[in-house]
């Protein structure tokens, strides 16, 4: 048997998940599912992230989480002052 990685977990559990919120009620021999409205917008949510992150789309490093933190801070400090410099302005 081959091992279980982290990606491949996700990927099961988003296929399982979105299966859950197509099919919605149903009963497969013993077990019934009947997750109702918002039980199947969760699983949707929950599969189409999975998948996401099984994919490897929302996988980050560490180093690319503080490039990122780093460009926002910089892109937010550069709006508040050319927004203070249009309110001095006027």
């Amino acid at each position: 048997m081959t091992d279980l990685t982290p990606n491949i977990t996700f990927l099961i559990a988003g296929i399982v998940f979105i299966t859950i919120a197509v099919i919605g009620q149903s009963k497969l021999g013993f077990v019934e599912i009947n997750p109702g409205c918002f039980g199947r917008l969760l699983a949707l949510f929950i599969g189409i992230s999975s998948l996401f992150y099984a994919l490897g789309l929302l996988n980050f490093s560490a180093e690319t989480i503080d490039l990122l933190r780093t460009s926002l801070t910089e892109q937010i400090k550069q709006s508040i002052s050319s927004i203070n410099g249009l309110l001095q302005g006027s």
